[in-house]
């Protein structure tokens, strides 16, 4: 199981707090997928009057929880959120997010590199989230982060993972750091294709809150992520330009 700043959590599944048709649903989704970690955020829920029902729901669930700075676009706002958020989870983990384009939320990578900085000077444990930028991360590592999170493809869209090479190169550059896919997958099977490249966990919300049936969505993505990381675990094989038979010449006869 991933271990995040020194902490091992019991699935490779997170699972955001947002847009469901009910807290009934959203609790449902977290027991039928054993999700180990819950993102909220305190802009999203604070602006909709969730207040202490929200937090009391929240903490029933039993995960562990990653607060996060989703709406913030620049730095200071995202420090200034994320210590708000340090008061209210009594959690340092920080899920950092500092947007760049408004219409395809995008990371600023530069606000997020400064920020980064302040808020691991300030005693958080931040997971940066980040586009599949090999520079960046490892600008991110010299600010003391400890892992990182780049995205599939933006927010929401469901369009999986956009850029597989570059999501690779990443991964083999830095092979020790623990790595969350973030943001962009739809279905099961992507996910289960970035447990294949070695990733350690995803990181869901519309593609299971917009489901449907969110809790089976929810348990679907789980049982794609035990399958993908049992295949990258066996060694899969590697691609081949032939044919290769699976049944030997030796012993075949010869008319």
């Amino acid at each position: 199981m991933p271990v995040f700043y020194g902490t091992e959590v019991p699935s490779r599944l997170m699972l955001g707090t947002a847009l469901y048709p009910s807290p009934a649903v959203m609790a449902d989704a977290f027991r039928r997928s054993g999700a180990g970690i819950a993102t909220v955020s305190l802009r999203r829920e604070a602006g909709n009057g969730g207040g202490q029902d929200f937090w009391a729901l929240v903490a029933g669930l039993g995960v562990h929880l990653l607060p996060n700075t989703a709406g913030c676009h620049t730095a200071r706002e995202a420090v200034t959120t994320a210590h708000m958020a340090r008061e209210v989870f009594g959690t340092d983990w920080i899920k950092l997010e500092v947007i760049g384009n408004a219409d395809t939320l995008q990371p600023d990578p530069f606000g997020l590199l400064d920020a980064a900085r302040i808020l691991t000077d300030d005693g958080f444990h931040v997971f940066p989230y980040m586009t599949e930028d090999l520079v960046l991360a490892d600008r991110l590592l010299a600010a003391g982060c400890e892992v990182l999170m780049p995205w599939a493809a933006p927010i929401g869209t469901g369009l999986g993972l956009m850029n597989p090479y570059a999501l690779r190169s990443l991964r083999a550059h830095f092979p020790d750091v623990p790595m969350v896919i973030d943001a962009g997958l739809g279905l099961p099977s992507q996910a289960a294709a970035a447990m294949e490249m070695g990733f350690d966990a995803v990181l869901l919300n519309t593609a299971v809150a917009h489901a449907d049936d969110p809790a089976a969505m929810a348990e679907a993505f789980a049982l794609a992520l035990r399958a993908g990381r049992l295949a990258h675990d066996a060694g899969p094989m590697a691609p081949r330009d032939m044919a290769a038979p699976s049944t030997p010449l030796i012993g075949k006869a010869f008319l």
